[in-house]
């Protein structure tokens, strides 16, 4: 049987909060920063997302369809696209048309629903499902949460919206023995088969890249190449999943990352045995091998592999757990805007920017992060909480003169 090599990326745009704490009490619901949001998005389309999309483009053309890869695609990241940069969106769409391009289901506002609210975690998957048909025409078979968030309970509410594979992080409290290069199945719903991170392979690209001080610093092609026969020598699948930023943002251009991507399909064609496949098709080549157990949430970030980067203190689950005790309130004002705004403020890096971890992973939450001090994201976020509080308060106040005068 052929090994299966998948090449995953995400692709999220944060709305950013505008850092002031002054509203227009209970009235001003702008509360995201439009400057910083142009900035940054138009900053990274021109390190990353454009030059990478013609680099994936090139490579699927050179080889003929024997190149896939496959992303995930935030409905704000889309959103900021069409406002901001157009140019991005259709250099996505014209390799969804290649048809070696998977578009993957997520949470249209990359949030953390699925760790609280099934309701609102189903709403925002189906919304962003509709997203990713009216822009490339699909409709995503496959499944992968944000930053590979995923639990035994998790799986099984994915597998009732009706995907039969998801993505996750190969982590090694989860795994202990076994190996993170096989298909495995979901404990509760073994229709869904689930597709594991190989953490080490995917930062020797993400994060070890450009490190001069690493002993195996320069990466090739040909010597990834060899990494991946000596890993995938008695196993099947080899998943690599990153950050889409990874490339000339993350690792800038001038490290050579744009040409070891360039290189890197060639060499593994000529000196492997795995073929480039999609998760769908992953999943359609390899049967899973057995249940994979996880009673408690896994993600891709930091040493833990768990949610402590956005629930871990405090501060995060204060603001977390005030969030989610007004989506009723909200969702009954069938508000579009507050809808819109509800969501946007449950993108998980404004969690992110809470984190109080300053050791080994301090590096990594200061990326892109605008606060100077987790207290400060805190501060400002519930500033604008409380604002946007009043405001779910005024409609349903609102709403309920309507509905009084109307039995009149």
């Amino acid at each position: 049987m052929d090994k299966s090599l998948c090449f995953y990326f995400q692709v999220h745009q944060p709305d950013r909060l505008r850092l002031y704490r002054f509203f227009d009490i209970g009235n001003d619901s702008q509360y995201f920063d439009d400057f910083a949001n142009r900035t940054i998005l138009r900053r990274v389309a021109d390190r990353c997302y454009l030059p990478m999309n013609a680099i994936i483009l090139e490579l699927i053309n050179k080889y003929q369809g024997q190149f896939k890869v496959a992303y995930s695609i935030s409905g704000v990241a889309l959103e900021q696209f069409e406002k901001y940069a157009p140019e991005v969106l259709e250099s996505f769409k014209r390799l969804a048309d290649t048809k070696c391009v998977e578009f993957l289901a997520e949470t249209y506002s990359h949030s953390l629903a699925s760790l609280i609210s099934a309701k609102e975690f189903k709403a925002q998957v189906k919304e962003h499902a509709a997203a990713i048909k009216k822009h490339f025409g699909v409709t995503p078979k496959a499944f992968r949460n944000i930053e590979l968030i995923y639990s035994d309970e998790i799986g099984a509410a994915v597998a009732d919206m009706g995907y039969n594979v998801m993505l996750t992080e190969g982590a090694k409290h989860i795994l202990g023995w076994k190996s993170p290069n096989y298909v495995y199945t979901n404990a509760i719903n073994p229709k869904l088969k689930l597709l594991l991170k190989n953490f080490n392979l995917s930062d020797d690209i993400a994060f070890r890249f450009s490190d001069r001080s690493n002993p195996n610093w320069p990466l090739t092609s040909e010597k990834y190449a060899q990494w991946l026969n000596e890993a995938g020598k008695n196993d099947e699948v080899i998943n690599l999943f990153m950050d889409y930023e990874t490339f000339g943002e993350h690792q800038r251009q001038s490290t050579g990352i744009f040409e070891f991507m360039r290189a890197l399909p060639g060499s593994v064609l000529a000196n492997t045995n795995f073929k480039f496949r999609t998760p769908s098709e992953v999943a359609q080549q390899h049967q899973p091998v057995a249940p994979l157990h996880v009673p408690f949430a896994i993600s891709w970030a930091d040493e833990e592999r768990d949610t402590s980067a956005w629930i871990g203190n405090e501060l995060q689950n204060e603001a977390f757990h005030k969030l989610y005790e007004l989506e009723k309130a909200v969702m009954a004002t069938k508000d579009a805007s507050l809808i819109s705004d509800f969501r946007k403020l449950q993108e998980s890096d404004h969690f992110y920017y809470m984190c109080t971890k300053f050791f080994s992973d301090g590096a990594v939450h200061k990326y892109f992060n605008p606060y100077d001090t987790p207290y400060e994201a805190f501060i400002n976020y519930m500033n604008a909480l409380s604002d946007f509080k009043l405001r779910v308060e005024k409609s349903a106040v609102k709403s309920a003169g309507k509905a009084k005068k109307a039995s009149k």
